[in-house]
């Protein structure tokens, strides 16, 4: 095999040697069956496997130009790692240190996978997971506008104004500290009460459309005037549509569970 025909670029991102895969005619390309030997040492099958397995996730088509690649690719590994070996490179405590965190990382990333797979969430569960939530989001959502403020007085104030006539939108531009709501004269946009805090929620949900609330709302974020602009029915997207994504976001919540619980029986020092 001629190295001069390998087309690879070698790239170095975040410290790590990438190689990108770039095909070409190869004068005597290798059987994709047929043992590959670099210097006297035979690379093992599942290797070559895994890097081609990976290529394919990646979106490159499986065939014999993907099977010249990957061999290229590994041979070209395989030189430099050998020459690092030479150079005494592979001594560096520095380098040991990052290949062992790296091992950890991937045998981590492995019990993860082997945990979600090992730990599959019941239709029964999904289905009350999925009735709590709707439970939850309830059968209306609201468009909103509000105005929050540091106190209790500022937005008594504020109420008052509106009662007088003033523009809800203007003083939201004027007095609001939400930056996410206040250049938009406060408009919050359609969400289920489940969205907000809970007095917030509480306040919004005994408004009709076109009210404000007659006294100051407080929250974890200071005091709020709201509005309901409109109402309108919330239809839960069909279960099985969210299925998929309920699965895992259980099995994610119990894997963090599951890593808590470790953590608890643990002995740990100098965290």
């Amino acid at each position: 095999m001629k190295l001069k025909h390998t087309l690879l670029s070698l790239t170095l991102v975040g410290g790590s040697l990438t190689l990108t895969l770039a095909y070409a005619e190869q004068n005597q390309p290798a059987a994709a069956s047929a043992p590959l030997v670099v210097n006297g040492e035979t690379i093992p099958a599942s290797r070559i496997k895994f890097v081609t397995d990976m290529q394919i996730a990646r979106g490159h088509a499986p065939g014999s130009d993907l099977d010249r690649g990957v061999r290229n690719e590994i041979v070209i590994l395989q030189l430099i790692n050998d020459q690092a070996r030479k150079d005494g490179i592979t001594k560096s405590q520095e380098l040991q240190s990052q290949l062992d965190f790296m091992k950890e990382q991937l045998t981590a990333a492995a019990y993860h996978e082997y945990y979600l797979k090992n730990h599959p969430v019941s239709d029964q569960a999904l289905h009350a997971e999925y009735d709590r939530m709707k439970a939850v989001a309830g059968d209306h959502e609201y468009l909103t506008e509000h105005i929050l403020v540091d106190n209790e007085a500022e937005a008594q104030g504020i109420i008052t104004q509106l009662k007088k006539g003033a523009s809800f939108e203007k003083l939201a531009k004027d007095k609001s500290k939400d930056p996410g709501s206040k250049n938009n004269g406060g408009k919050l946009g359609w969400a289920a009460p489940s969205v907000y805090d809970k007095n917030f929620s509480e306040a919004m949900v005994k408004l009709k459309k076109g009210e404000t609330t007659d006294t100051p709302v407080k929250s974890p974020f200071g005091y709020h005037v709201i509005r309901v602009i409109d109402i309108r029915p919330l239809k839960a997207p069909p279960f099985d549509e969210v299925k998929a994504k309920l699965s895992q976001a259980m099995q994610e919540q119990a894997f963090q569970q599951h890593l808590q619980q470790l953590q608890s029986q643990a002995s740990i020092q100098g965290q």
